[in-house]
Protein backbone atom coordinates (compact mmCIF):
# COMPACT_ATOMS: atom_id res chain seq x y z
CA UNK A 1 0.00 0.00 0.00
CA UNK A 2 1.36 3.37 -1.01
CA UNK A 3 0.77 6.53 0.97
CA UNK A 4 -1.47 7.71 -1.85
CA UNK A 5 -3.71 4.65 -1.32
CA UNK A 6 -4.50 5.50 2.32
CA UNK A 7 -7.85 7.30 2.70
CA UNK A 8 -7.33 11.03 3.12
CA UNK A 9 -8.96 11.23 6.54
CA UNK A 10 -6.80 8.36 7.85
CA UNK A 11 -3.62 9.84 6.34
CA UNK A 12 -4.37 13.11 8.10
CA UNK A 13 -4.86 11.34 11.44
CA UNK A 14 -1.57 9.45 10.99
CA UNK A 15 0.39 12.60 10.24
CA UNK A 16 3.20 13.12 12.76
CA UNK A 17 2.81 9.73 14.46
CA UNK A 18 6.09 7.83 14.69
CA UNK A 19 5.02 4.73 16.65
CA UNK A 20 2.18 2.25 16.15
CA UNK A 21 0.80 -0.78 17.94
CA UNK A 22 -0.85 -3.72 16.20
CA UNK A 23 -3.44 -5.35 18.49
CA UNK A 24 -5.20 -8.73 18.52
CA UNK A 25 -6.35 -11.30 21.09
CA UNK A 26 -5.66 -14.93 21.82
CA UNK A 27 -8.52 -17.39 22.16
CA UNK A 28 -9.03 -16.47 25.84
CA UNK A 29 -9.34 -12.74 25.09
CA UNK A 30 -5.93 -11.62 26.35
CA UNK A 31 -4.69 -8.57 24.46
CA UNK A 32 -1.54 -9.03 22.35
CA UNK A 33 0.46 -6.31 20.61
CA UNK A 34 3.36 -5.65 18.27
CA UNK A 35 5.09 -2.26 18.14
CA UNK A 36 5.88 -0.76 14.74
CA UNK A 37 7.65 2.43 13.65
CA UNK A 38 6.42 4.82 10.99
CA UNK A 39 9.17 3.55 8.67
CA UNK A 40 7.41 0.17 8.47
CA UNK A 41 3.72 0.98 8.83
CA UNK A 42 2.89 1.63 5.15
CA UNK A 43 4.29 -1.72 4.02
CA UNK A 44 2.55 -3.50 6.89
CA UNK A 45 -0.80 -1.93 6.01
CA UNK A 46 -0.44 -3.58 2.61
CA UNK A 47 1.20 -6.90 3.42
CA UNK A 48 0.59 -7.51 7.12
CA UNK A 49 3.08 -8.25 9.88
CA UNK A 50 4.33 -11.81 10.31
CA UNK A 51 4.63 -13.48 13.71
CA UNK A 52 4.97 -16.89 15.35
CA UNK A 53 1.47 -18.11 16.23
CA UNK A 54 2.64 -21.23 18.08
CA UNK A 55 3.22 -19.22 21.26
CA UNK A 56 -0.28 -17.67 21.29
CA UNK A 57 -2.94 -19.50 23.32
CA UNK A 58 -5.31 -21.38 21.01
CA UNK A 59 -3.65 -20.29 17.77
CA UNK A 60 -1.40 -22.60 15.75
CA UNK A 61 0.55 -25.80 16.20
CA UNK A 62 4.33 -25.61 16.00
CA UNK A 63 4.45 -27.04 12.48
CA UNK A 64 2.06 -24.39 11.11
CA UNK A 65 3.05 -21.42 13.21
CA UNK A 66 3.64 -18.66 10.65
CA UNK A 67 0.77 -16.15 10.70
CA UNK A 68 0.14 -12.59 9.51
CA UNK A 69 -1.49 -9.72 11.41
CA UNK A 70 -3.35 -7.44 8.98
CA UNK A 71 -4.28 -4.01 10.41
CA UNK A 72 -7.87 -2.96 9.72
CA UNK A 73 -7.91 0.66 8.58
CA UNK A 74 -11.32 1.39 10.11
CA UNK A 75 -10.10 0.41 13.59
CA UNK A 76 -7.44 3.12 13.76
CA UNK A 77 -7.30 5.24 16.92
CA UNK A 78 -4.71 7.49 18.54
CA UNK A 79 -3.70 6.83 22.13
CA UNK A 80 -3.53 10.14 24.02
CA UNK A 81 -0.33 11.32 25.64
CA UNK A 82 -1.34 10.20 29.15
CA UNK A 83 -1.24 6.56 27.94
CA UNK A 84 2.05 6.58 26.05
CA UNK A 85 5.77 6.73 26.88
CA UNK A 86 7.43 10.13 26.54
CA UNK A 87 3.99 11.77 26.19
CA UNK A 88 3.98 11.12 22.45
CA UNK A 89 0.80 10.02 20.64
CA UNK A 90 0.77 6.41 19.44
CA UNK A 91 -1.43 5.02 16.67
CA UNK A 92 -3.19 1.68 17.15
CA UNK A 93 -4.80 -0.76 14.73
CA UNK A 94 -6.79 -3.87 15.55
CA UNK A 95 -5.76 -6.71 13.30
CA UNK A 96 -7.32 -9.66 11.55
CA UNK A 97 -5.07 -12.73 11.56
CA UNK A 98 -4.48 -14.46 8.25
CA UNK A 99 -2.33 -17.30 6.92
CA UNK A 100 0.75 -16.47 4.80
CA UNK A 101 -1.43 -17.28 1.75
CA UNK A 102 -3.87 -14.53 2.76
CA UNK A 103 -6.72 -16.75 3.95
CA UNK A 104 -8.58 -15.89 7.17
CA UNK A 105 -6.99 -17.83 10.04
CA UNK A 106 -9.55 -20.17 11.62
CA UNK A 107 -8.17 -19.52 15.11
CA UNK A 108 -8.63 -15.72 15.05
CA UNK A 109 -11.48 -14.59 17.35
CA UNK A 110 -11.95 -11.32 15.44
CA UNK A 111 -12.19 -13.16 12.13
CA UNK A 112 -14.79 -15.49 13.62
CA UNK A 113 -16.94 -12.57 14.73
CA UNK A 114 -16.63 -11.04 11.26
CA UNK A 115 -17.83 -14.31 9.71
CA UNK A 116 -21.00 -14.41 11.85
CA UNK A 117 -21.52 -10.67 11.42
CA UNK A 118 -21.33 -11.10 7.64
CA UNK A 119 -23.98 -13.81 7.81
CA UNK A 120 -26.28 -11.26 9.45
CA UNK A 121 -25.33 -8.68 6.81
CA UNK A 122 -26.33 -11.07 4.01
CA UNK A 123 -29.77 -11.22 5.63
CA UNK A 124 -29.88 -7.43 5.64
CA UNK A 125 -29.13 -6.88 9.34
CA UNK A 126 -26.60 -4.85 11.31
CA UNK A 127 -25.98 -6.25 14.79
CA UNK A 128 -25.57 -3.50 17.38
CA UNK A 129 -24.21 -4.12 20.86
CA UNK A 130 -23.99 -1.95 23.97
CA UNK A 131 -21.95 -3.54 26.81
CA UNK A 132 -21.93 -2.42 30.45
CA UNK A 133 -18.63 -3.24 32.15
CA UNK A 134 -18.46 -3.59 35.93
CA UNK A 135 -15.18 -3.69 37.85
CA UNK A 136 -13.59 -3.25 41.28
CA UNK A 137 -10.88 -0.80 42.31
CA UNK A 138 -8.44 -2.17 44.90
CA UNK A 139 -5.16 -1.03 46.51
CA UNK A 140 -3.16 -3.53 44.43
CA UNK A 141 -3.53 -6.79 42.51
CA UNK A 142 -3.05 -8.93 45.62
CA UNK A 143 -5.35 -7.10 48.06
CA UNK A 144 -9.12 -7.32 47.37
CA UNK A 145 -9.78 -4.63 49.97
CA UNK A 146 -12.53 -2.10 49.12
CA UNK A 147 -11.54 1.56 49.04
CA UNK A 148 -15.03 2.74 50.01
CA UNK A 149 -18.23 1.48 51.63
CA UNK A 150 -20.66 2.99 49.17
CA UNK A 151 -23.47 1.29 47.25
CA UNK A 152 -25.56 1.54 44.12
CA UNK A 153 -25.50 5.03 42.58
CA UNK A 154 -24.13 6.53 45.80
CA UNK A 155 -22.32 9.85 45.49
CA UNK A 156 -18.72 9.41 44.37
CA UNK A 157 -17.34 12.20 46.54
CA UNK A 158 -15.94 9.68 49.02
CA UNK A 159 -12.85 7.63 48.23
CA UNK A 160 -10.32 7.67 45.36
CA UNK A 161 -12.52 5.73 42.94
CA UNK A 162 -14.30 8.80 41.64
CA UNK A 163 -11.16 10.46 40.27
CA UNK A 164 -9.99 7.21 38.69
CA UNK A 165 -13.30 6.59 36.91
CA UNK A 166 -13.48 10.20 35.71
CA UNK A 167 -9.97 9.92 34.26
CA UNK A 168 -10.95 6.66 32.53
CA UNK A 169 -14.04 8.26 30.99
CA UNK A 170 -12.06 11.33 29.84
CA UNK A 171 -9.41 9.11 28.25
CA UNK A 172 -11.98 6.94 26.50
CA UNK A 173 -13.55 10.07 25.07
CA UNK A 174 -10.17 11.12 23.66
CA UNK A 175 -9.87 7.86 21.73
CA UNK A 176 -13.40 8.08 20.38
CA UNK A 177 -15.33 5.81 22.73
CA UNK A 178 -18.71 7.27 23.67
CA UNK A 179 -19.43 6.63 27.37
CA UNK A 180 -23.13 7.10 28.13
CA UNK A 181 -22.89 6.70 31.89
CA UNK A 182 -20.58 5.77 34.73
CA UNK A 183 -21.59 5.20 38.35
CA UNK A 184 -20.90 3.35 41.57
CA UNK A 185 -22.28 -0.18 41.64
CA UNK A 186 -23.88 -2.25 44.42
CA UNK A 187 -20.73 -3.60 46.07
CA UNK A 188 -18.14 -1.48 47.90
CA UNK A 189 -15.45 -0.13 45.57
CA UNK A 190 -17.35 -1.43 42.52
CA UNK A 191 -18.07 0.74 39.47
CA UNK A 192 -19.71 0.48 36.06
CA UNK A 193 -19.04 2.08 32.69
CA UNK A 194 -21.75 1.95 30.01
CA UNK A 195 -20.91 2.72 26.39
CA UNK A 196 -23.23 3.69 23.54
CA UNK A 197 -24.23 0.85 21.27
CA UNK A 198 -22.01 0.23 18.24
CA UNK A 199 -21.82 -2.17 15.34
CA UNK A 200 -20.66 -5.43 16.88
CA UNK A 201 -17.06 -5.53 15.62
CA UNK A 202 -16.42 -1.99 16.82
CA UNK A 203 -18.08 -2.84 20.14
CA UNK A 204 -15.75 -5.81 20.67
CA UNK A 205 -12.69 -3.67 19.89
CA UNK A 206 -13.97 -1.12 22.40
CA UNK A 207 -14.32 -3.69 25.17
CA UNK A 208 -10.67 -4.61 24.72
CA UNK A 209 -9.65 -0.94 24.86
CA UNK A 210 -11.83 -0.15 27.87
CA UNK A 211 -10.26 -2.95 29.90
CA UNK A 212 -6.74 -1.87 28.90
CA UNK A 213 -7.33 1.86 29.48
CA UNK A 214 -8.99 1.25 32.85
CA UNK A 215 -6.02 -0.72 34.14
CA UNK A 216 -3.52 1.86 32.86
CA UNK A 217 -5.35 4.78 34.49
CA UNK A 218 -5.73 2.94 37.80
CA UNK A 219 -2.00 2.19 37.80
CA UNK A 220 -1.26 5.88 37.31
CA UNK A 221 -3.31 6.54 40.47
CA UNK A 222 -1.41 3.85 42.36
CA UNK A 223 -4.42 1.52 42.41
CA UNK A 224 -5.55 -1.64 40.64
CA UNK A 225 -8.68 -2.39 38.61
CA UNK A 226 -9.89 -5.95 38.24
CA UNK A 227 -12.58 -7.32 35.94
CA UNK A 228 -12.56 -10.58 37.91
CA UNK A 229 -16.22 -11.65 38.19
CA UNK A 230 -16.26 -12.41 41.94
CA UNK A 231 -13.28 -11.02 43.86
CA UNK A 232 -15.01 -10.59 47.25
CA UNK A 233 -16.96 -13.29 49.07
CA UNK A 234 -20.39 -12.13 50.18
CA UNK A 235 -20.59 -9.18 47.75
CA UNK A 236 -22.11 -8.79 44.30
CA UNK A 237 -19.86 -9.81 41.43
CA UNK A 238 -19.04 -7.95 38.22
CA UNK A 239 -20.99 -8.60 35.05
CA UNK A 240 -21.01 -7.32 31.50
CA UNK A 241 -24.70 -6.88 30.75
CA UNK A 242 -24.97 -6.74 26.96
CA UNK A 243 -27.71 -4.85 25.11
CA UNK A 244 -28.45 -6.19 21.63
CA UNK A 245 -30.53 -5.21 18.60
CA UNK A 246 -30.69 -5.81 14.86
CA UNK A 247 -31.10 -2.90 12.45
CA UNK A 248 -32.19 -2.86 8.82
CA UNK A 249 -30.68 0.33 7.49
CA UNK A 250 -31.78 3.07 9.90
CA UNK A 251 -34.75 1.07 11.20
CA UNK A 252 -34.64 -1.00 14.38
CA UNK A 253 -35.80 -4.46 13.32
CA UNK A 254 -36.50 -5.32 16.96
CA UNK A 255 -39.23 -2.68 17.32
CA UNK A 256 -42.97 -3.22 16.96
CA UNK A 257 -45.47 -0.49 17.83
CA UNK A 258 -48.27 -3.01 18.47
CA UNK A 259 -46.51 -5.57 20.67
CA UNK A 260 -47.02 -5.18 24.47
CA UNK A 261 -43.24 -5.30 24.95
CA UNK A 262 -42.62 -3.38 21.68
CA UNK A 263 -40.76 -6.43 20.39
CA UNK A 264 -41.14 -7.44 16.77
CA UNK A 265 -41.62 -11.12 15.81
CA UNK A 266 -37.98 -11.04 14.66
CA UNK A 267 -36.85 -9.85 18.10
CA UNK A 268 -38.89 -12.57 19.79
CA UNK A 269 -37.32 -15.27 17.62
CA UNK A 270 -33.85 -13.81 18.31
CA UNK A 271 -34.53 -13.77 22.04
CA UNK A 272 -35.80 -17.36 21.93
CA UNK A 273 -32.62 -18.44 20.15
CA UNK A 274 -30.43 -16.91 22.84
CA UNK A 275 -32.47 -18.53 25.62
CA UNK A 276 -32.43 -21.88 23.82
CA UNK A 277 -28.63 -21.95 23.39
CA UNK A 278 -27.40 -20.08 26.45
CA UNK A 279 -26.51 -23.20 28.43
CA UNK A 280 -24.30 -24.34 25.55
CA UNK A 281 -22.45 -21.03 25.18
CA UNK A 282 -22.05 -20.06 28.85
CA UNK A 283 -18.49 -21.41 28.78
CA UNK A 284 -17.75 -18.63 26.25
CA UNK A 285 -19.52 -15.71 27.96
CA UNK A 286 -18.35 -16.90 31.41
CA UNK A 287 -14.96 -18.41 30.71
CA UNK A 288 -13.34 -18.54 34.13
CA UNK A 289 -13.68 -20.79 37.17
CA UNK A 290 -14.39 -17.63 39.16
CA UNK A 291 -17.27 -16.72 36.83
CA UNK A 292 -19.51 -19.33 38.44
CA UNK A 293 -19.07 -17.86 41.91
CA UNK A 294 -20.92 -14.82 40.56
CA UNK A 295 -23.74 -16.87 38.98
CA UNK A 296 -25.36 -17.84 42.29
CA UNK A 297 -28.62 -16.83 43.94
CA UNK A 298 -28.79 -13.80 46.17
CA UNK A 299 -26.40 -11.42 44.42
CA UNK A 300 -28.51 -10.05 41.51
CA UNK A 301 -26.65 -12.10 38.89
CA UNK A 302 -28.94 -14.26 36.74
CA UNK A 303 -29.16 -17.96 37.49
CA UNK A 304 -32.39 -19.02 35.80
CA UNK A 305 -33.20 -19.02 32.08
CA UNK A 306 -36.14 -16.68 31.60
CA UNK A 307 -37.01 -13.24 30.27
CA UNK A 308 -39.04 -10.28 31.48
CA UNK A 309 -39.22 -6.50 31.65
CA UNK A 310 -38.99 -5.44 35.28
CA UNK A 311 -37.63 -8.71 36.64
CA UNK A 312 -34.00 -8.33 37.72
CA UNK A 313 -33.75 -12.09 38.28
CA UNK A 314 -34.34 -12.68 34.55
CA UNK A 315 -31.54 -13.79 32.27
CA UNK A 316 -32.83 -11.54 29.50
CA UNK A 317 -34.46 -8.23 30.35
CA UNK A 318 -36.39 -6.02 27.95
CA UNK A 319 -35.67 -2.41 28.99
CA UNK A 320 -38.74 -0.18 29.28
CA UNK A 321 -39.78 1.38 25.97
CA UNK A 322 -39.76 5.15 25.74
CA UNK A 323 -42.26 6.75 23.36
CA UNK A 324 -40.55 8.04 20.22
CA UNK A 325 -37.36 6.07 20.93
CA UNK A 326 -37.90 3.19 18.51
CA UNK A 327 -34.16 2.83 17.96
CA UNK A 328 -33.67 2.09 21.66
CA UNK A 329 -35.75 -1.12 21.56
CA UNK A 330 -33.41 -3.93 22.56
CA UNK A 331 -32.88 -6.97 24.74
CA UNK A 332 -30.32 -7.18 27.54
CA UNK A 333 -28.45 -10.42 28.23
CA UNK A 334 -27.33 -10.27 31.86
CA UNK A 335 -25.16 -13.37 32.27
CA UNK A 336 -21.84 -12.44 30.54
CA UNK A 337 -18.97 -11.18 32.65
CA UNK A 338 -16.23 -8.70 31.71
CA UNK A 339 -13.31 -11.13 31.59
CA UNK A 340 -14.69 -13.01 28.57
CA UNK A 341 -13.28 -12.76 25.07
CA UNK A 342 -15.72 -10.17 23.64
CA UNK A 343 -15.19 -11.31 20.04
CA UNK A 344 -16.24 -14.86 20.89
CA UNK A 345 -18.96 -13.80 23.34
CA UNK A 346 -20.63 -11.56 20.75
CA UNK A 347 -20.16 -14.30 18.14
CA UNK A 348 -22.18 -16.85 20.08
CA UNK A 349 -24.87 -14.32 21.08
CA UNK A 350 -25.43 -13.35 17.45
CA UNK A 351 -25.24 -16.93 16.18
CA UNK A 352 -27.83 -18.02 18.76
CA UNK A 353 -30.16 -15.17 17.83
CA UNK A 354 -29.84 -15.85 14.10
CA UNK A 355 -30.58 -19.53 14.72
CA UNK A 356 -33.73 -18.50 16.57
CA UNK A 357 -34.77 -16.35 13.61
CA UNK A 358 -33.93 -19.04 11.04
CA UNK A 359 -35.95 -21.69 12.90
CA UNK A 360 -38.68 -19.24 13.99
CA UNK A 361 -38.25 -20.37 17.59
CA UNK A 362 -41.24 -19.42 19.74
CA UNK A 363 -40.62 -17.24 22.79
CA UNK A 364 -42.15 -18.43 26.04
CA UNK A 365 -44.24 -16.08 28.16
CA UNK A 366 -42.28 -13.58 30.26
CA UNK A 367 -41.82 -14.19 33.98
CA UNK A 368 -42.13 -11.11 36.16
CA UNK A 369 -42.14 -12.82 39.57
CA UNK A 370 -38.89 -13.05 41.52
CA UNK A 371 -37.59 -16.48 40.53
CA UNK A 372 -35.21 -16.55 43.52
CA UNK A 373 -38.26 -16.65 45.80
CA UNK A 374 -40.16 -19.33 43.84
CA UNK A 375 -40.60 -22.84 45.13
CA UNK A 376 -38.88 -25.64 43.25
CA UNK A 377 -42.30 -27.01 42.32
CA UNK A 378 -43.36 -23.73 40.71
CA UNK A 379 -40.09 -23.45 38.79
CA UNK A 380 -40.57 -26.99 37.49
CA UNK A 381 -44.19 -26.23 36.56
CA UNK A 382 -43.06 -23.18 34.58
CA UNK A 383 -40.24 -25.12 32.93
CA UNK A 384 -37.55 -22.75 34.22
CA UNK A 385 -34.06 -24.13 33.60
CA UNK A 386 -30.84 -22.79 35.11
CA UNK A 387 -27.39 -21.82 33.90
CA UNK A 388 -24.43 -24.15 34.47
CA UNK A 389 -23.27 -24.03 38.07
CA UNK A 390 -19.57 -24.53 37.38
CA UNK A 391 -17.04 -24.30 34.59
CA UNK A 392 -16.95 -28.10 34.51
CA UNK A 393 -20.68 -28.34 33.76
CA UNK A 394 -20.48 -25.48 31.25
CA UNK A 395 -17.66 -27.24 29.38
CA UNK A 396 -19.62 -30.51 29.34
CA UNK A 397 -22.59 -28.78 27.69
CA UNK A 398 -20.29 -26.98 25.24
CA UNK A 399 -18.54 -30.18 24.17
CA UNK A 400 -21.91 -31.77 23.36
CA UNK A 401 -23.10 -28.73 21.39
CA UNK A 402 -23.19 -28.92 17.60
CA UNK A 403 -24.46 -25.34 17.63
CA UNK A 404 -21.38 -24.06 19.46
CA UNK A 405 -18.96 -26.02 17.30
CA UNK A 406 -20.54 -24.47 14.21
CA UNK A 407 -20.69 -20.96 15.70
CA UNK A 408 -17.05 -20.89 16.82
CA UNK A 409 -15.60 -23.16 14.16
CA UNK A 410 -13.89 -26.42 15.06
CA UNK A 411 -10.46 -24.81 15.65
CA UNK A 412 -11.60 -22.23 18.21
CA UNK A 413 -14.17 -24.57 19.78
CA UNK A 414 -11.50 -27.25 20.35
CA UNK A 415 -8.73 -24.93 21.57
CA UNK A 416 -10.98 -22.85 23.82
CA UNK A 417 -12.36 -25.90 25.59
CA UNK A 418 -8.89 -27.38 25.98
CA UNK A 419 -7.69 -24.16 27.61
CA UNK A 420 -10.73 -24.02 29.89
CA UNK A 421 -10.25 -27.66 30.84
CA UNK A 422 -6.67 -26.93 31.93
CA UNK A 423 -7.99 -24.04 34.02
CA UNK A 424 -10.56 -26.35 35.61
CA UNK A 425 -7.96 -29.02 36.35
CA UNK A 426 -5.72 -26.44 38.03
CA UNK A 427 -8.66 -25.29 40.16
CA UNK A 428 -9.80 -28.85 40.92
CA UNK A 429 -6.41 -29.94 42.22
CA UNK A 430 -5.58 -26.72 44.09
CA UNK A 431 -5.70 -26.86 47.89
CA UNK A 432 -7.37 -23.65 49.09
CA UNK A 433 -6.91 -21.61 52.26
CA UNK A 434 -10.50 -22.46 53.21
CA UNK A 435 -9.66 -26.17 53.21
CA UNK A 436 -6.62 -25.58 55.37
CA UNK A 437 -8.53 -23.30 57.79
CA UNK A 438 -11.65 -25.47 58.12
CA UNK A 439 -10.48 -29.04 57.59
CA UNK A 440 -6.97 -29.31 58.98
CA UNK A 441 -8.01 -28.55 62.57
CA UNK A 442 -10.55 -31.40 62.58
CA UNK A 443 -9.03 -34.03 60.29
Amino acid sequence: MKKADIPKDLAEKMRGISHYRLLFTDVLGHLKEMKITDDEIIEILEEGQGFDGSSIQGFARLEESDLMAHPRLGSFRILPENLTPNSQPVGIFFCDIRTPKGRPFSGCPRQRLKKIRNQAKKLGYTFNVGPELEFFIFPDKYTPQPLDQRGYFDSTAEGPGSAIVEDIVDTLKKIGIHVECSHHEVAPSQFEIDVKYQEVLTAADQVMLIRWVAKQIAQQHGKYITFMPKPIKGENGSGMHTHMSLFQGDQNAFHSATDPFKLSPLARHFCAGVLNHVQEFTSVTNSNVNSYKRLVEGYEAPVYISWGRRNRSSLIRVPQYRVGKDKATRIELRSPDPCCNPYLAFTVMLAAGLDGIDKKMPLNDPIEDNIFEMSAAKKNRLGIKHLPGSLEVAMYLSRKSDFLKKALGRHIWHNLLNNLNQQWENQRTHVTEMEIDELMPIL
